[in-house]
């Protein structure tokens, strides 16, 4: 029983129940999108958490590995290369910036298992807020989110930023769908 209470203990904040995400069992998968078609992969969770009060979702944290960056779509040659120009500073400068992160900064329950998620999201060193939904079952919690790469200063190939790229442009908006398990 004492072990049981020195757990629970050094798992609560004042504001809930910290829970840690299992990395091993979670998987983030980020798929961008150009005219001729578009490209998926994955990157790994480096750390995270969920916080729960009375059972509802509160909060959390989550920091990726930009290194652990790859593609999932391509084989061999061009897969290589394109994991190395994602890598390099024209798109996310992992050198550099070897991590990005997700700060929830209000959370909202709009439905039994459903949550509307206003978080801070640090890409390339710069933070900038996003709306997501977000949804808890059990030990499992799902969410996509778009993201516009743009506003982290991720301006290769953009049409915002460029003329005259027609079939070479790549959409500002990319997407980011975890299926998490703590």
């Amino acid at each position: 029983i004492v072990i049981v209470a020195v757990i629970t203990f050094s798992f609560t904040k004042v504001n809930g129940q910290q829970k840690e995400i299992k990395s091993e069992n979670s998987k983030v998968v980020w798929k961008g999108y150009k005219v001729t078609g578009s490209h998926e992969g994955t990157i790994n969770l480096k750390s995270g958490f969920l916080t729960f009060n009375e059972g509802k979702l509160t909060g959390g944290e989550f920091v990726m590995n930009m290194n652990s960056l790859i593609t999932t779509d391509l084989e061999g040659e061009y897969k290589g290369k394109l994991e190395g120009h994602l890598k390099s500073d024209d798109f996310f400068g992992v050198e550099k910036n070897p991590t990005a992160a997700l700060i929830f900064t209000k959370v909202e329950q709009n439905g039994k298992n459903a949550y509307k998620v206003n978080g801070d999201l640090t890409i390339k060193g710069i933070t900038k807020q996003i709306v997501f939904d977000f949804s808890v079952y059990g030990n499992k919690a799902t969410t996509s989110l778009k993201v516009d790469r743009t506003k982290y200063d991720v301006r290769y190939g953009s049409t915002s930023f460029f003329d005259n790229l027609k079939d070479k442009a790549i959409y500002d908006e990319f997407d980011l769908i975890a299926d998490l398990e703590f």
